[in-house]
């Protein structure tokens, strides 16, 4: 006997795709066949998460600081309330959004956003419990520390591992001192539990001169980050300045090289750091772009819908406005293939929902929410 959730699931999954036909629908080529692309909601200003809820309804992150609920037939909520000042310039604001993987008997809701406070404004997760159209018990559960004034690089991507325990990625705040410094949260990525407690079996904990939450470091701007299906690792991609975007897996107490080490240049041609790309202590990414194509969205396809994309990983390209499909052989990248270029949009973020489809966000002042598959090669 299926669940009462379990039939919620499938009435919205079904209602997804009785709504195709009212949906704007494209096709473009590939090497699996056509991709075709619906649009599922529009009207977003600067979409940035995307999260699923069990009942199949979709939590969207807009960037000025607003968190709606998308329904089956795409229909955007009043923004939900109860949600912190989020300081909105620049690349900051409200940036992703994560569901408690135990949610039917604990509602969190987790995001992450640009708090403001003395010194400027740094990136920070909050939690609140989903009641309604509003979030209730909010709590901040991690601040990055210190704030700058700055309205560059702030991460953010929320991932929760098999144990619960919460990976929390950052970006450098445009510091090029701070990603190397154990005792400053720029350049990191933080790991803790879902209260915001430290887990026990993090590198640095029991260290004076380090935040215990850090994970890894010497990261420039980590906005793509997914758990891979079989190990259970933490990937994520993150932007190099002039060249050198990375794809790499984080593994604890490692150092990621930025700013000593990197595959690109600065903006100007010059070098960065010590103008080398390679430094004993620091690691190199497992694959990586240049030019740039300013990764941002990350996830890994594992449904059975469309069995010529099982195992790939799905990178969102902010500056070459392209999904890029990458087959794997272990931990090594063997294929590379563009998807969507002549879409146009950039490319915030990727997800797969409940459904089999890949869901995507448009970085764009009227963005949308498109789901994609694989059409029949006939």
């Amino acid at each position: 006997m299926k669940t009462p959730l379990a039939l919620a699931l499938m009435l919205s999954v079904g209602a997804c795709a009785a709504s195709d036909s009212d949906s704007t629908s494209r096709s473009f080529a590939s090497e699996h066949g056509p991709v075709e692309v619906s649009t599922v909601a529009t009207g977003l200003e600067h979409p940035w998460g995307l999260a699923f809820l069990p009942d199949g309804r979709m939590l969207v992150t807009e960037r000025p600081g607003r968190l709606r609920i998308v329904d089956a037939g795409g229909n955007l909520s009043e923004p939900l309330a109860g949600l912190p000042e989020v300081w909105a310039r620049g690349q900051g604001g409200l940036l992703d959004v994560a569901v408690d993987p135990d949610f039917a008997s604990t509602p969190w809701v987790y995001f992450s956003f640009s708090e403001p406070g003395e010194g400027g404004a740094g990136t920070s997760v909050g939690r609140g419990k989903l009641a309604g159209n509003a979030l209730e018990d909010v709590e901040i559960i991690f601040r990055q520390a210190p704030k700058l004034d700055a309205g560059q690089h702030f991460g953010s991507r929320l991932v929760f591992d098999r144990e619960g325990r919460l990976y929390v990625t950052s970006g450098d705040r445009g510091n090029w001192d701070n990603p190397q410094l154990l005792d400053k949260g720029q350049g990191k990525i933080f790991r803790i539990n879902k209260d915001g407690s430290i887990p026990a079996d993090n590198p640095y904990v029991g260290r004076d001169d380090a935040n215990p939450a850090i994970w890894s470091y010497g990261h420039r701007n980590v906005q793509g980050a997914a758990l891979h299906p079989g190990t259970g690792k933490l990937w994520q991609t993150e932007h190099g300045a002039r060249g050198g975007d990375e794809l790499n897996i984080p593994e604890p107490g490692k150092n990621y090289g930025w700013p000593v080490i990197t595959l690109g240049v600065n903006y100007s041609g010059a070098p960065i750091g010590s103008g080398t790309q390679e430094m004993e202590g620091m690691e190199q990414p497992i694959h990586h772009w240049t030019p740039s194509i300013a990764p941002s969205g990350l996830a890994f396809y594992t449904a059975e819908r469309f069995p010529a994309w099982q195992g790939d990983l799905f990178v969102g390209a902010l500056a070459f406005q392209r999904v890029v499909r990458l087959e794997l052989e272990g931990d090594k990248v063997v294929t590379e293939e563009p998807l969507l270029v002549d879409l146009g949009e950039r490319i915030r973020d990727v997800r797969q929902g409940p459904d089999g489809y890949l869901y995507l966000l448009t970085d764009d002042a009227k963005g949308e929410i498109l789901r994609i598959g694989l059409g029949s090669k006939d």
